[in-house]
């Protein structure tokens, strides 16, 4: 939604960026690190789809290290995986994959075409491509959506905490022994 400002001496456009949570997130399939293909739709589990910059940059390799060190706590823990997206090619994502040791997909939208349909806006007055991180349920369906380009390592702590609110209850710690 864009709406313009008129003074008699200042004229600017604000660009209010909406997003739609609860809604289904568009399928997509793209080319990991290891050249497998990820289909978003085949994934039968919650999802954390993070969108970041740029591969081997700063705010990038710091986003990319902190969901390294807590990925095997969100596949434990929340029954989850993660994907990163970027619109660098396969080659960018194997050398920066190998750079980190990553042990998720980090997958190549060259184009740019899977930001745009998760509706990802630019950052820094349009400059760049956006760091935002999207939660979807086990159905594909977006639960959380975290959009901070500046605090990269952020973004984890959100992932976790909306795993942990779409996590089924657990099964209290007792049990009744029954007399017959």
């Amino acid at each position: 939604m864009n709406s313009l400002i008129n003074d008699s001496s200042l004229s600017f456009t604000i660009t209010i960026t909406t997003y739609a949570i609860f809604c289904p997130k568009p399928d997509f399939a793209l080319v990991d690190q290891n050249g497998k293909t990820f289909k978003r739709s085949a994934n039968k589990k919650p999802l954390v789809v993070y969108f970041y910059p740029a591969d081997s940059t700063p705010g990038c390799t710091v986003q990319a290290k902190a969901f390294q060190e807590e990925i095997q706590s969100i596949r434990k823990e929340f029954k989850a995986d993660v994907v990163g997206i970027s619109g660098q090619g396969a080659e960018s994502k194997q050398k920066f994959a190998q750079e980190l040791g990553l042990d998720f997909s980090i997958l190549a939208d060259e184009g740019d075409a899977v930001r745009k349909e998760f509706g990802v806006p630019k950052a820094a007055f349009g400059f760049l491509p956006g760091r935002v991180t999207y939660v979807l349920d086990k159905d594909g369906v977006c639960t959380s959506v975290y959009d901070n380009l500046a605090d990269a390592a952020s973004h984890i702590e959100k992932a976790k905490e909306a795993l942990a609110e779409i996590q089924p209850a657990k099964k209290a710690g007792f049990n009744i022994a029954l007399p017959f």
